[in-house]
């Protein structure tokens, strides 16, 4: 059983005694205490803080630093490869350019060839085709003196023995007309096959002229291209200069960087330093807090009569009902001692801050509040009341704060403290505590960074 009381109230003095006035300034005394240590551990909490956020600093700017390494080398290479692309291309687009002017003065010279022979082999068509109209004359003499020559050898006949002589002649004539027939025939079929052969080779001829004056064509899109060449060789030249510009800059932030990251070591350093010595001062006042609740206890059980007196009995008294409550509920059968006992906390979903269930929380919620809530109206002192279990869970709380958790955390966190877990020092000591009676003082967090000085009785 856990009785809180509120520190920092006095009674008069008037008749006190001595020793009770002495339990009285250790009873405040320790609160005083348990403010500090608080404190302490609240400087504690952001030394460590501060310490992990130094060293995370501490690591994104060694990060920052071999990434800002990284980018000058990067940048070199980048300003080598392209100094390197610049000088290639320079060379690539003056022999591209040797190499396209040589073409266009090639290709130019080929074209006039071509269409210079196209010419001429029009003139050799033309004479080809008078040649053809001097055949086709001659194989009609040929035909004429064949005939003058048969006409001829007809009237020698006539004549008999004094046409003889002619019809020699005649007949001479004869066979010279068909030679020349013949030759004249043979000259014709040779003049078609050259006359087709030209007619061929003029096609080619012509298409060799369209095909040239293409490439020229071409080669005036190739120097064109040369000239893109250039300006792209221009271009990676201004590229590098960008990149040397670029260089200064980066190379200071990585010294920049250096002289930070050797900063924040120190800081961390630093940091590390003081979190030590936090850990230390709240070791030692967790230390002074737990000799100060041991001279209230020594008071106490001294048998001398002190303000605390009457809250211990209380305290013993409330938790002795508790404890009947629960044995009279496992002999009637409402639970049994397992549930009782049950540690498996099961999360409320969408509470803030955490809430839990377990088995024995229905029954506690009926038997306590009939036994926790006169405890309240026993001293103005008393903030509240409540039982808690060996691992710091409250499961029923006074009703004023056992209300229904809303959208506020903060709101929550003062008003719904029940079915909460409450395993730090003082809760833990609280439901592990197996002494007659125990006092304890702490900081009691009432949410939003808001705390309250108690006596834990």
């Amino acid at each position: 059983m856990s009785n809180r009381l509120a520190a920092g109230s006095r009674q008069d003095e008037g008749d006190e005694g001595a020793f009770a006035a002495i339990a009285r300034r250790v009873g405040g005394l320790g609160v005083e205490i348990a403010d500090l240590s608080g404190i302490v551990a609240d400087l504690s909490a952001i030394g460590a803080t501060q310490s992990r956020s130094a060293k995370t600093a501490m690591t994104a700017a060694e990060a920052m630093h071999l990434t800002s390494a990284d980018l000058s080398r990067s940048m070199q290479a980048a300003r080598e490869s392209a100094a390197e692309t610049r000088n290639i291309l320079g060379q690539s687009a003056a022999e591209v350019t040797q190499t396209v002017e040589r073409t266009a003065v090639t290709m130019k010279a080929l074209s006039e060839g071509a269409t210079s022979f196209v010419t001429s082999l029009g003139a050799v068509d033309q004479t080809l085709r008078n040649v053809q109209s001097a055949s086709t004359a001659i194989q009609q003499v040929a035909r004429e003196t064949k005939l003058l020559a048969l006409n001829a050898s007809v009237e020698a006949a006539r004549a008999g023995e004094a046409g003889r002589g002619f019809a020699v002649i005649a007949v001479s004539v004869k066979e010279l007309a068909d030679q020349v027939q013949r030759f004249s025939a043979e000259n014709a079929e040779n003049l078609a096959t050259l006359t087709a052969t030209l007619k061929s080779l003029l096609v080619a001829s012509e298409e060799n002229s369209g095909a040239a004056q293409r490439a020229i064509a071409e080669a005036e899109v190739a120097s064109s291209a040369s000239e893109t060449l250039h300006e792209l060789v221009h271009t990676v030249g201004a590229l590098v200069d960008g990149i040397d510009a670029m260089t200064a800059p980066v190379e200071k932030s990585v010294s920049s960087f250096a002289g930070v990251e050797t900063e924040l070591k120190q800081l961390v350093d630093a940091v590390g330093s003081a979190d030590a010595m936090l850990k230390t001062a709240k070791a030692r006042s967790d230390s002074i807090l737990d000799i100060s609740e041991d001279c209230m206890r020594f008071v106490a059980q001294s048998g001398i009569e002190t303000p605390d007196t009457p809250i211990i009995n209380l305290v013993q008294h409330k938790a002795a009902e508790v404890a009947d409550a629960f044995e009279a509920a496992l002999s009637r059968g409402e639970i049994t001692l397992a549930q009782l006992f049950d540690e498996a906390y099961q999360p409320i979903k969408g509470s803030n801050p955490p809430q839990f269930m377990t088995p024995f929380v229905p029954l506690t919620d009926r038997l306590l509040p009939p036994i926790q809530e006169p405890v309240l109206d026993f001293d103005r002192r008393i903030v509240f009341c409540a039982a808690v279990d060996r691992n710091g869970f409250l499961p029923t709380h006074n009703l004023k704060y056992n209300l229904k958790q809303g959208d506020d955390p903060v709101w929550n966190a003062t008003n719904c403290r029940n079915r909460r877990m409450f395993n730090d020092r003082t809760g833990l000591g609280a439901g592990r505590n197996t002494l007659p009676f125990l006092l304890q003082t702490y900081r009691r967090d009432m949410g939003g960074g808001v705390f309250a000085l108690m006596k834990d009785c």
